[in-house]
């Protein structure tokens, strides 16, 4: 059974998302520890990447200011192995296709079997050539995790029937960002995934508030969040931790 089944097993999961290395990986580092100390059940960790497709300007900020520090491939591997001394909860890594294969896929995927990593969620794969990684992930038993979108209409069903370690269901259509209100019918989308897996789900994209988070985990088995996570180590640079740590205390207790 996948490790990533325990972050839904304390009932609702929320689930923040950090840029590794911005503004450096020591405050990634600490403010994963915050993090998980204050109710995250499972962590997304951002590897950065010069073209973020999925990404609004928030994220892709970070991801320049990541990079711009100097932060590499194999430098959030080592934040991971430090991270694993005494974070036990589910850690996945959130990139793009290209850093696998300009890695090498098999060592990549390998090396995140080898630190700890339980999961990868690759925005830019679609579905149909997810067999590109998916015989090496399982090989290297790391859940490779499918997005279902607004538009994947009669695609989700077959989506879900396969999926890995939770579904990611995204709430808006357009880039990661905080939203004012969601007005997709996730309750339709999540009635098609329940029907095809038993599998959690968790819905990211434009959750900031914890009313919001409340709304998308009543829908749901959890909720994600990025750009309001990262827009506070924006704003606080090294002395973002704590403020992470607050802010992630404030959205689990919106949650139970």
């Amino acid at each position: 059974m996948s490790k990533i089944s325990k972050a839904f097993e304390n009932g609702k999961a929320f689930i923040p998302f950090l840029t590794c290395g911005d503004p450096d990986l020591e405050t990634t580092a600490a403010a994963v520890r915050a993090a998980a100390a204050n109710g995250a059940d499972l962590i997304e960790l951002g590897i950065p990447f010069s073209d973020p497709t999925a990404e609004g300007p928030v994220i892709q900020a970070a991801n320049l200011r990541a990079l711009t520090a100097g932060t590499t491939t194999d430098k959030v591997f080592d934040l991971v192995r430090d991270l694993r001394k005494d974070v036990t909860i589910p850690l996945v890594f959130m990139t793009y296709a290209n850093v696998l294969f300009s890695y090498g896929a098999e060592k990549f995927i390998a090396t995140c079997q080898e630190i700890g990593i339980d999961g990868l969620i690759l925005p830019d794969l679609p579905y149909e050539e997810k067999d590109e990684f998916l015989p090496l992930c399982r090989q290297y038993g790391v859940d490779l995790i499918s997005m279902i979108a607004p538009t994947s209409e009669n695609r989700i069903a077959m989506i879900a029937k396969e999926a890995e370690g939770f579904l990611y269901l995204v709430s808006s259509l357009g880039v990661t960002g905080t939203r004012s209100e969601i007005k997709t019918d996730l309750a339709s989308i999540v009635k098609v995934v329940r029907e095809n897996t038993d599998l959690p789900c968790a819905i990211g994209f434009g959750i900031s508030t914890p009313e919001q988070a409340r709304a998308m985990a009543t829908l749901s088995d959890g909720a994600i969040v990025g750009s309001a996570v990262v827009k506070l180590v924006a704003q606080y640079g090294k002395d973002a931790p704590a403020e992470v740590g607050k802010y992630v205390k404030t959205m689990k207790d919106a949650l139970r």
